[in-house]
């Protein structure tokens, strides 16, 4: 009796563990239906440079993924669900506005995406793509630099129940391009040179130009704000670097209606003076533009930073848009200050003129370049450096600004 129940108890066991064997291997999903499989990254790459830079990421199915900031340093979080992350150390080097890229697990079901940069980033893209005729899904992050002031906001509006919302369309930090309908005319000053691009140099004071541009840059930006409707912002409000391609994107992100870079340059001729306004053009209207443009681009190479031409097709596109609308805005602005300036300011011979300038290539911001004189001419060097003479030069540039935007607004622009 005993043998025969010890049979029927291995039998009856030896039955449940094959059924439960067989299930398994039949239907394996059900295995593993209690944890779900981590994501996959299987491929990733980066590109951009100080102003900008894209993240792409390859999924093996569609992330949810949440972004928000956080300082000292500046860093750009990226949270994912558990993520495994077979990626090669080359694709996510640092590059472009960050300066140290790191991922990997958080906790239990968590991972993350650290980006740190040396200075305020913002979001402007973050969205999921579906791969056509594949299984995958990319993950676009498109980041650009933004004012301190513009960082904190984002860290203000933040909260971690906000920040743990999938981001979307509407979550979108930084408005870029343009400035909003309902919002202030928008100015962005920029103050040529800085930091370690000490500019020209007054053969008299010996003052730097990237000090007298600091300095008329905010008389600029207080009388522009004085104007109603306004708002005025630098791109650089102290003694700092940024090359050409920032001072664009910072105006850019603001949603800049003019950008009006500040400069007062040297000659070989001591007694050429007298202001000029310039605009863009790819032929320069003569030999003395040319020869300004030139020294004014070559900026960030005394930082040593490398230009890098934009692609073919890229760079049509903006020739286009620049050359067209907004130049014709352009050229609207350098005329009313010209006006202005007569009898008021001296001005050079021909003072409207145009050539190359890099900082004036953002396609949707009217620019223009605005020498105050030269720091190499001893009576142009004494004014430039003589705050009642930049007050009155900053309140005319005001003036001309705000008959510009009436204009612009009576033609429907």
């Amino acid at each position: 009796m005993l043998r025969l129940l010890t049979e029927t108890f291995f039998r009856v066991a030896a039955g449940a563990i094959v059924a439960v064997l067989s299930l398994s291997l039949v239907t394996p999903a059900l295995a593993v239906s209690a944890t779900a499989a981590p994501l996959l990254a299987f491929s990733a790459r980066i590109a951009g440079d100080d102003a900008r830079t894209r993240l792409i990421i390859d999924f093996d199915r569609k992330p949810d993924f949440k972004v928000h900031y956080v300082a000292n340093p500046y860093r750009v979080l990226i949270d994912l669900p558990e993520t495994a992350f077979g990626l090669k150390a080359e694709e996510l080097e640092e590059r472009g506005i960050f300066s140290d890229i790191r991922y990997g697990t958080m906790a239990a079901g968590r991972s993350r995406i650290v980006l740190t940069a040396s200075r305020p980033v913002g979001v402007v893209l973050a969205e999921v793509q579906e791969e056509q005729g594949a299984a995958s899904y990319r993950l676009v992050i498109d980041t650009a630099i933004v004012t301190d002031q513009a960082f904190q906001a984002l860290m203000e509006k933040q909260s971690w129940q906000e920040a743990a919302a999938p981001a979307s369309a509407e979550q979108t930090p930084v408005m870029l391009p343009g400035s909003r309908a309902d919002g202030p005319f928008v100015i962005a000053v920029d103050a040529g040179h800085g930091g370690i691009d000490n500019g020209a140099r007054g053969g008299v004071t010996k003052t730097e130009e990237k000090h007298v541009t600091l300095a008329f840059a905010r008389q600029l930006t207080e009388a522009l704000n004085a104007l109603p409707g306004t708002r005025a912002i630098l791109t650089r409000d102290k003694d700092e670097f940024l090359s050409l391609s920032q001072r664009v994107q910072l105006a850019r992100n603001e949603g800049a209606n003019l950008l009006i870079s500040i400069h007062a340059d040297t000659l070989k001729q001591k007694d050429i003076r007298g202001a000029t306004v310039y605009t863009i053009s790819d032929k320069a209207s003569d030999s003395l533009a040319a020869s300004l443009a030139e020294r004014e681009n070559l900026s960030d190479q005394i930082a040593g930073i490398s230009f890098v031409d934009e692609p073919a097709e890229v760079a049509d596109i903006l020739l286009d848009l620049t050359r067209r609308e907004t130049q014709a805005f352009s050229i609207n602005l350098a005329q009313s200050i010209v006006s202005n300036f007569k009898d008021q300011v001296l001005l050079i011979n021909n003072p409207h003129r145009h050539a190359g300038f890099r900082v004036l290539t953002a396609p949707d911001v009217p620019s223009i370049l605005l020498e105050l004189g030269f720091m190499s001419n001893k009576d142009d060097e004494k004014l430039l450096v003589d705050p009642a003479w930049q007050k009155k030069v900053a309140g005319l540039v005001a003036k001309a600004v705000e008959q510009y935007r009436s204009t612009v607004v009576a033609n429907g622009g």
